[in-house]
């Protein structure tokens, strides 16, 4: 067998089946393995018990069948026995003992014709199961999502769908209202069940997947590709109440104070709600949404889950654990009830799913002459306002103590590491004054000149005790001076100073000083360098001579060219008007 041939014929039947090239391989080995005991058999009346092997170098392209007998000394059953002495016949040496296993390779041209009808057959069937295996691992992976098909068949009862490697049934009762599709539509299904192929007592049909179009899941999911704020978390919905092909209820909240819930499903003018609609169904009659407003108070959640319905109030009754559901009476005015109630009961029943209440509809007369004790929908406004407002300080209370809380262990630990810094310092302070002297931060520098003339070093009194409230790490500074020497040179300093270059001092009263004259006030006169041997001059003599006869020229012509205007060309400017 061609090698090459046999492993690309694996490998496309596991490409057109969507499987592995391992799961055919092993599909192929079963198929054998049947198809070889069912050969033994033939003919005799035993049923196919033994023991056969199957092996499949892909390699080499070849199968190698072999059936196992087990080697005993004495034989009873020669389909499933052999002897020491047979299993060893031919053998120089002996190889087999009692209990080993003895095999009987059956090469597959020996098979027979039916044999081989009979692999084909059974091949099939193992790639199917292998198939739906595989398929179940593929779509169990997938409940709660909606997929695109295409209509394959359809008639009053059903539609068969293809979703792409394999085809469901989609039922009338999981269809929307009065809906009809025709072969080659496109349709969305939602997957809300797939079912294991393998099911005790019943036989292997593949997995079953369970699609619908009328859940309020499939609901939720147009919701979601539609308006952009579900997907990405900013309206949240709370939940869906719904009666395919006639009316739904959908509770939304948005997690962002600046978006209005309501509006982004409703959209502008009732744009993208209209979207959502027009895809749900495409009979006669068209499915109706509500965009109910989702609340923490119970009472506000009953008056707006009755929507279009204005509701006047709300009595909540007593909670009951005995009872499945919690009781409320909605108040709404008289000619308001029918609209409460809805078509067949549609919008009451919504409102009870919704909610989880059992909820009572009655008229405002009703209510007034049964003296019923209600909270008015401004009221249930307020409380849900208070509560939000009160849920809102309790959350900055605790923000507020958490940071509070932070901030005390960051201080604490910026004091345990700080601690070992300030002992450190404190010992430095602590320590005695070296015998080196140590100079005030304030006291005078001594000037470049004194700094420069070598002498003999002496030491300066030591500066005075820092402050405690921020203590001055101690420096020592070294001079060539004493202190009365930098002294009288400082003095002398400020004698040399001209009286005219001397701060401004504020007198008392705060008048200004007198003017100075210029003869008060010394103008220092620049003094003419010697020029000096090495310089270069810049222009020469002759040089100097030609750039002053220019000058000359050029301010005569400028004269000459003022004395020839004519001063009556001007004159007409300046008349008076």
């Amino acid at each position: 067998m061609d090698a090459q041939a046999f492993a690309s014929a694996i490998h496309e039947i596991a490409e057109s089946k969507g499987l592995t090239d391992e799961a055919v391989v092993n599909a192929l080995k079963d198929a054998l393995q049947k198809a070889y005991l069912h050969y033994l058999a033939q003919g005799l009346a035993i049923g196919d018990d033994a023991v056969v092997t199957v092996d499949i170098d892909m390699a080499k392209g070849e199968i190698v069948l072999a059936q196992v007998k087990k080697v005993v000394d004495e034989v009873q059953d020669d389909y499933l026995e052999v002897s020491v002495e047979d299993a060893n016949k031919g053998l120089k040496k002996k190889k087999y003992k009692a209990g080993d296993d003895f095999p009987i390779p059956c090469p597959a041209e020996e098979l027979s014709k039916m044999t081989a009808q009979a692999v084909k057959t059974i091949l099939r069937q193992k790639i199917a199961e292998a198939e739906r295996v595989a398929l179940y691992d593929v779509y169990k992976d997938h409940i709660g999502e909606m997929i695109t098909g295409t209509v394959e068949k359809a008639d009053d009862r059903s539609v068969t769908v293809n979703i792409g490697r394999t085809m469901v049934e989609l039922g009338r009762r999981e269809m929307i209202g009065d809906e009809y599709f025709k072969v080659g539509d496109p349709i969305k299904v939602y997957i809300q069940e797939v079912k294991e192929a393998q099911q005790e007592g019943k036989p292997s049909h593949g997995p079953q997947i369970e699609v619908t179009r009328s859940s309020e899941g499939f609901l939720k999911r147009l919701f979601e590709e539609e308006i952009h704020e579900i997907y990405d978390g900013t309206v949240l919905i709370k939940g869906i109440a719904r009666e395919a092909g006639v009316r739904s209820k959908v509770a939304v909240v948005s997690t962002n104070e600046d978006v209005d819930a309501t509006g982004a499903c409703i959209g502008p003018s009732g744009s993208r709600i209209q979207k959502i609609v027009s895809q749900l169904g495409n009979g006669k009659d068209k499915e109706k949404i509500d965009i109910i407003a989702y609340s923490d108070n119970p009472g506000l959640y009953v008056a707006e889950s009755l929507r279009p319905a204005q509701v006047l109030g709300v009595a909540l009754q007593p909670i009951d654990p005995a009872l499945p559901h919690q009781k409320a009476i909605a108040v709404v005015k008289d000619e308001q009830l029918s609209l409460a109630i809805g078509k067949k009961g549609a919008n009451a029943r919504l409102a009870n799913k919704l909610t989880g209440y059992s909820i009572d509809i009655m008229e405002e007369s009703e209510a007034q002459e049964e003296a019923l004790e209600y909270v008015t929908l401004e009221e249930l406004q307020k409380q849900a306002d208070d509560e939000k407002k009160a849920l809102e300080r309790q959350a900055y209370a605790e923000k507020s103590q958490e940071e509070a809380r932070k901030r005390a262990e960051e201080a604490a630990l910026a004091a345990t590491m700080a601690a070992p810094v300030a002992e450190v310092h404190e010992d430095e302070a602590a320590s005695p004054v070296p015998e080196e002297t140590v100079a005030e931060a304030s006291a005078p520098l001594p000037s470049p000149e004194a700094q420069s003339v070598p002498a003999k070093e002496e030491e300066i009194a030591p500066a005075p005790a820092p402050v405690e409230e921020s203590p001055l790490i101690p420096t020592t500074v070294k001079t060539t001076k004493t202190l009365d020497e930098l002294e009288k040179e400082l003095e002398e300093e400020k004698k040399r100073v001209p009286e005219a270059s001397k701060p401004y001092e504020k007198r008392k009263y705060g008048k200004r000083p007198r003017k100075i004259t210029d003869e008060e006030q010394a103008h220092a006169k620049p003094t003419e360098a010697a020029p000096s041997a090495d310089a270069m001059p810049i222009y020469s003599q002759e040089e100097l001579d030609e750039i002053a006869r220019e000058e000359e020229e050029a301010s005569a012509d400028a004269k000459s060219e003022i004395d020839d205007l004519d001063s009556e060309d001007f004159d007409k400017y300046y008349d008076d008007k």
